[in-house]
Order: structure tokens, then sequence, then C-alpha cells
């Protein structure tokens, strides 16, 4: 297959105005604003944006053996239990490295000596402005897991190759996990 190049786009010229903003709600994690815009096409609206306080950070742990941890928990937004890689929130303050290191101790009680960002994504960006990043955690050590008050976790261990399956079977359809999961097994040849 031969490559084809991007069309010729000015990607720093933007369609929409902004003519006034307003923040609707906002709690420790997120805050939602309404704006008055002129769209693309020069008609007034409205536009919602759901701003995050903190950097979405994913974690794939694989260890000398080509094994991953995946952690399930129940998810209240989607009232479902949900196959994810450990992830968590690092405030826009913070290294997203040393954020990434904590979720993973948190989570799995994981340590790696050999951390690899592997990915810069944004989750759903017609309606956030999220920004995650995803990180390859290797030789790995054990330690103790350290949750959160708000996490009833479960631990998976198994072959990189399975966690894909899943995705492949939409059993695992977390964005940050489905994306990370595919990038890490073609970087590794799995």
């Amino acid at each position: 297959m031969t490559p084809t190049s991007a069309p010729h786009v000015d990607e720093n010229h933007n369609p929409w105005q902004r003519l006034n903003s307003e923040i609707k709600y906002q709690n420790p994690w997120i805050r939602v604003r309404e704006d008055q815009i002129i769209n693309p096409a020069g008609n007034p609206g409205i536009y919602g944006v759901v701003s995050m306080k903190n950097k979405a950070l994913g974690i794939i742990p694989v260890d000398a053996e080509g094994n991953t941890w995946l952690v399930g928990q129940y998810r209240y937004a989607l009232s479902e239990y949900s196959w994810e890689i450990p992830m968590g929130g690092g405030p826009v303050e913070l290294d997203i490295l040393e954020s990434a290191q904590r979720e993973l101790r948190e989570e799995t009680g994981l340590l790696a000596a050999r951390w690899t960002n592997i990915m810069r994504l944004h989750t759903s960006n017609s309606v956030t402005d999220e920004e995650g990043f995803v990180f390859l955690a290797q030789e790995l050590t054990q330690g103790d897991v350290e949750p959160e008050e708000t996490e009833d976790l479960r631990l998976w261990k198994l072959p990189l190759a399975q966690a894909v399956e899943l995705v492949m079977e939409s059993r695992i359809t977390d964005a940050i996990s489905v994306a990370g999961l595919l990038k890490a097994a073609r970087l590794l040849g799995v």
C-alpha cells in the first residue's frame, strides 16, 4: 500500500468564533462551560465543553513473559462493569510520568524500572478538552496495592495478546485502553 499525504489544510485557522463563555458547573475533577458561538457556517449557536482538571493517564505493564494486567471495576457513568488498563488522572501541574507511576502502584502494586510514553490522545474531542497519555511499563517488580476509597478493583494478569483479543471482541471498550493496547501490541510485535 502506498502512503498518501494529508490534504493541504491551514491547521491554525479556527473557523469558530466565541462570543461569550460561562461556567455552568464545576467540581474537583471537571468544569462545564457553555459558549455562545458563531459556527463555521456563520450562524449563532451554543457549544458545551467539559474541561478536565487532570490529564488522563493509562499504563500498560508488560512483564518479561509478555503478560499484562487489567483492572476491572464497575463504572458508575456507564452502569456496567469495565476491564481496562491501569489508569487514572494526574494533576495538570505535575509531571505525567510521576502521576503514571503513582497510578500503576496504587492500582496494581507494580513498580517499573523502564517507562516509555507511547501515545498522546484526546478521548472525546467534540465535547471535552481531555488530553491523555499512555505509558508502557516494563522491568516490573511487585509491591503492595493502594487503591483509592472510590475504587473497588479486581486485577487480571493475562498475556498481552489475550488482552488485544478482548479489544477485538469489544469486551474492552474504554477508549484509552483500546488505543493503548493496540499500540503496545504493535510496538512489541504481539
